[in-house]
């Protein structure tokens, strides 16, 4: 093999999404040079348009959450025959924030202390309160938009007001006032005035596919990578990453990577390697780093490098009522949230909670299909009566379990599988256990009391689907013991000192929101501490 030599960074940092985003911003204000490798491209937010009728028909050909179905030249094929859920991702600048609905959470304190509570998964090696100032940061950075005061946190404010509230919102807020269950307006990643190069939202209700074409949503190729090449950061766009390479010591001194335009492999050196390729790509690059002395994988001698994934057990509840309103505006994430049941409920049969977000059911072809409604909507009359009943006229309760960590629920190397540059694909085996099935089924009734409290006359818990990996976690976990975990509370690698994870690959448990908060709160605190330790840094000599 044949590589091309390169100027040394102080970081190499694989993946352009949130996480890598953030942290290369980050480190690029401190002074360091900064060189960013991404497998993908800039989005074309102009390959569909909004306004043609063919618009719902064309926009999953382009930019379908599923990589395996999408099979862009970016993506790489993932083997999830042994899972229970297809993993979602965006291969680009910008990550999967490219495709995610922009639904925003902090994790709520206990969030961080589920063995001490309840008995189950681990505890995270930091807290709450070592994180709210780093969520706050991170807030303004991906214009925040919502309401303070949300009685189930701590105090906060987000940076940016809210979203208007709709019929369906108001129905929903009087329902639950007369429940007595806790709602709250919507925090959404997207902006709501013009500020910082982002646009006002006008409600389009294409968050997620084909993702924001008015400019509005907190896409880290909008807030960050603007800002980041004006800082020095350097972007390679289609660099397919193989592995980190190691001196004989065991540091880092960079990465090998294919530019998949020419077909040629290069050697990337630097001083301090960052991994930020998501839940799936990071534990692949990981394995696939072997060598001598790491011969089960990089940074991976207490062997948990790949377990422990979790992908958020997921239900969907839709509410029809009589009367017509705005369900197929935007935002597509949520118009109100509930955290009433966030926490292990006594009596229940399961461990822990969900959180549910209040969205519309989109636009006429969302109405047809199996998913979520159970059925299709039929031929001639009884197309037209489908259609009239769900469009306009339903609400969607989507329900975020929280997912128990479990070893056997992992991410592997396929033996026989190869992406389009000969690099060995990733495996899945995931499977749902009595827990997640116990916690979905009891949400999803009391989803249906909530709706019918509304004014539904009836309501539909969607069908079990594989399609619901949007949010990937755990696989290469941060915890102090590194008999037990990856990586320390500051996302260093506990056998390579100068490789760090930052992604959702490091968290201890899933929690029940949305975990994008989280991973861009925990990005900007280790960056932060790389930052602030960097005399300290230990870095291989082939590269000081």
């Amino acid at each position: 093999m044949t590589t091309t030599p390169h100027e040394t960074y102080d970081v190499a940092i694989v993946g352009s999404g949130p996480s890598g985003a953030i942290a290369a911003r980050r480190l690029a204000e401190a002074g360091f040079s900064v060189v960013c490798l991404e497998q993908g491209e800039y989005p074309n937010y102009t390959s569909i348009n909004f306004e043609e009728p063919t618009f719902e028909l064309t926009r999953d050909m382009v930019f379908s959450w599923n990589p395996n179905t999408r099979m862009n030249s970016a993506d790489y094929p993932i083997n999830d025959s042994e899972s229970d859920v297809s993993p979602f991702m965006w291969n680009g600048v910008g990550g999967s924030s490219v495709i995610y609905a922009a639904a925003w959470h902090r994790f709520q304190p206990s969030n961080f202390r589920v063995k001490t509570l309840d008995g189950v998964a681990e505890d995270w090696p930091l807290t709450y309160e070592d994180l709210a100032p780093y969520y706050t940061r991170a807030e303004i950075q991906m214009s925040v938009s919502g309401v303070g005061g949300d009685p189930s946190y701590p105090p906060f404010d987000p940076p940016l007001p809210p979203m208007p509230m709709g019929v369906l919102d108001k129905k929903m807020f009087a329902a639950h006032e007369r429940l007595g269950w806790h709602i709250w307006p919507g925090t959404n990643a997207i902006s709501t005035v013009k500020q910082n190069g982002m646009n006002p939202c006008v409600r389009r209700g294409a968050c997620m596919a084909p993702a924001c074409f008015d400019g509005a949503k907190g896409s880290v190729d909008r807030t960050h990578w603007p800002i980041n090449i004006k800082l020095g950061v350097k972007l390679v766009q289609r660099a397919r990453v193989a592995r980190v390479e190691t001196d004989s010591s065991g540091l880092a001194t960079g990465v090998t990577y294919i530019d998949r335009a020419t077909g040629q492999t290069h050697f990337q050196p630097a001083r301090i390697v960052i991994l930020s390729a998501n839940g799936i790509g990071t534990p692949r690059i990981l394995l696939n780093s072997d060598s001598n002395r790491f011969a089960n994988g990089l940074a991976n001698s207490s062997d948990m490098v790949g377990r422990n994934l979790m992908m958020h057990p997921h239900g969907m509840v839709m509410g029809l009522f009589d009367d017509h309103f705005d369900s197929w505006q935007g935002p597509t994430g949520q118009r109100a949230y509930s955290q009433q049941f966030t926490e292990t409920q006594p009596g229940s049969g399961f461990v822990r909670g969900a959180k549910w977000q209040l969205m519309g059911t989109g636009g006429p072809l969302g109405t047809i299909g199996v998913w979520p409604w159970g059925k299709r909507a039929g031929w001639g009359e009884e197309f037209h009566k489908a259609v009239y009943k769900r469009f306009g006229r339903s609400g969607m309760w989507s329900i975020i379990g929280e997912d128990l960590p479990n070893p056997e629920n992992r991410v592997l190397i396929d033996p026989d599988l190869k992406d389009a540059d000969g690099i060995p694909a990733p495996k899945v085996v995931y499977r749902c256990d009595d827990n997640s099935r116990k916690l979905v089924k009891w949400h999803e009734e009391h989803a249906a009391i909530s709706f019918k409290e509304a004014g539904a006359y009836e309501t539909i818990a969607a069908p079990d689907s594989r399609e619901t990996g949007w949010h990937i976690l755990g696989a290469a976990r941060m915890g102090n013991d590194p008999e037990t975990s990856v990586v320390n509370p500051f996302n260093q690698a506990h056998d390579v000192p100068n490789l760090y994870v930052i992604d959702g690959s490091v968290m201890p448990t899933s929690g029940p929101v949305n975990p994008t908060g989280t991973v861009a709160a925990l990005a900007l605190r280790a960056a932060e501490a790389i930052a602030m330790t960097r005399r300290d840094q230990v870095v291989s000599s082939k590269v000081a």
